[in-house]
């Protein structure tokens, strides 16, 4: 390792945590008593991979170009979500900001999104083997390769099936943090980025209630209490970000089929099934929680799009032009229309008419091949026999056939949590913790605040704002 010229520190995201939460999370608490929580101004769209972006670039969406965890690739005319190159980032990067002040600097991100081929020096994040068979095998990705086998060796197989999906739990969370550990002892990084996702699934399984919470609140309280005592005891500062709040789910929208009633969306038929063939629609929507991006192929039609959306129950606003721009997303990857859900309301990606049409993959744990998000998929269907479903599948994939885990069913009414749109109670959206509130404004963060914030506690004084 190289010794470095500044103080270390470790960000640690610990997805859906708010200020509400932490009276039911007493290590944590303790923590934020030894220092200063302060509110996040939530921003649009609130979903991972933007906020991520705009927390490691200081920029908005409409320069770094992340304007939600997917988009339509309008040079391939493809829906694609949850893409893993650092390269989609389009600004320069915390680290490059670092190194400038001091080369000898060096950073880990662990399991924060958009990690491969990025500058980052310790890398670690999930990516399944897809076998010729068919198969779909637990792996991860790191940088140095050699790493992937280090940790695998020393704390098992990356635990994908526990990461997302109906068996989603602490277990990927602890994965990570144990890795975050393994890596600052090894390498001694100036900058640690840990991502813990656990208590997300449970707000969104749930809902915002602490009660039907308890297992998962105690659950993400010990493992970041244990890595928050760990870098403290090494001597690494440490900051606790969160991406955005949750707030109770009961009305999905579902805005593809509206689309597709009115004729815009074109769909083409393989081994009987519909799939929605975006390069050929008129128009379509990209769901992404509460947050829609509607491309319009066909200009013709925008004015009849436009009053649509405007016409759809559970849509608070139609952004364009202006409305674009206020909130940072005047970029190319972004629709034509910016569709916001209305407080409770949120977009399925559902664009069939008939659930016997629906496509294959519909029914399983697909997180790529979706063209928009799906958060049933935290639900084993209970209008089927998914149990047994799962079952049959398993003993298929022992035996080394095919298989097909056809477990998630289409009752968009089992989500109770959701996110996206921008809320309007601060306890109950986005935080910063840290011991060093001297190095923070004497005001509410923006979310491109968070970037300088975490260059000030590396000694990069010089972009904090006022």
């Amino acid at each position: 390792m190289t010794p470095t010229n500044s103080p270390r520190l470790a960000v640690i995201d610990i997805v859906g945590l708010t200020p509400d939460l932490l009276d039911h999370l007493p290590r944590l608490r303790a923590f934020a008593g030894r220092g200063q929580v302060t509110s996040v101004a939530p921003m649009l769209p609130a979903v991972t991979c933007s906020v991520q972006a705009t927390y490691l670039t200081g920029e908005w969406p409409s320069t770094h170009g992340i304007v939600g965890n997917g988009w339509f690739f309008k040079d391939e005319r493809e829906i694609k979500f949850w893409r893993q190159s650092n390269h989609l980032i389009q600004s320069p990067k915390l680290w490059d900001a670092l190194r400038a002040h001091d080369p000898s600097a060096t950073v880990a991100n662990i399991g924060w999104w958009y990690n491969m081929y990025s500058g980052a020096d310790y890398t670690v994040t999930p990516r399944p083997m897809y076998p010729a068979d068919g198969r779909k095998l637990p792996d991860c990705y790191t940088q140095p390769q050699d790493l992937r086998d280090e940790l695998q060796t020393k704390l098992g197989t990356f635990p994908l099936f526990s990461y997302w999906g109906p068996n989603a739990n602490i277990t990927s969370s602890a994965w990570l943090a144990e890795a975050a550990k393994h890596i600052d002892e090894r390498y001694e990084p100036t900058l640690n980025l840990v991502y813990l996702p656990h208590l997300d699934y449970g707000l969104q399984q749930h809902g915002p209630d602490p009660a039907a919470l308890s297992t998962q609140l105690a659950e993400i309280d010990r493992v970041a209490g244990d890595l928050i005592d760990h870098y403290e005891r090494r001597g690494v500062q440490v900051m606790v970000v969160s991406e955005y709040g949750i707030e109770r789910a009961w009305r999905p929208v579902h805005i593809n089929r509206a689309l597709r009633e009115a004729g815009l969306i074109s769909v083409r038929r393989e081994v009987g099934r519909e799939l929605l063939d975006a390069g050929a629609s008129a128009a379509f929507a990209v769901a992404d929680h509460q947050v829609a991006h509607v491309y319009v192929n066909d200009a013709s039609r925008l004015d009849e799009v436009r009053a649509l959306l405007h016409a759809l129950p559970g849509v608070a606003e139609v952004l364009e032009g202006e409305g674009r721009a206020r909130h940072h997303l005047d970029h190319d990857r972004a629709g034509d229309f910016v569709v916001v859900a209305e407080p409770g309301a949120w977009f399925t990606y559902y664009y069939w008419l008939n659930d016997a049409a629906a496509p294959d993959y519909a029914r399983t744990v697909d997180i790529h091949r979706k063209p928009g998000y799906d958060p049933v998929e935290l639900f084993m269907d209970p209008h089927s026999p998914a149990k047994l479903n799962a079952g049959v599948a398993l003993l298929k994939k022992k035996l080394g056939f095919r298989y097909l885990l056809n477990i998630i069913g289409f009752d968009a009414a089992l989500v109770r949590g959701t996110h996206g749109r921008i809320g309007e109670d601060p306890t109950a959206g986005p935080l910063l913790i840290t011991s060093r509130g001297d190095l923070l404004p004497d005001r509410p963060l923006e979310a491109t605040d968070v970037y300088p914030a975490i260059l000030a506690h590396l000694g990069v004084r010089e972009m904090l704002p006022a």
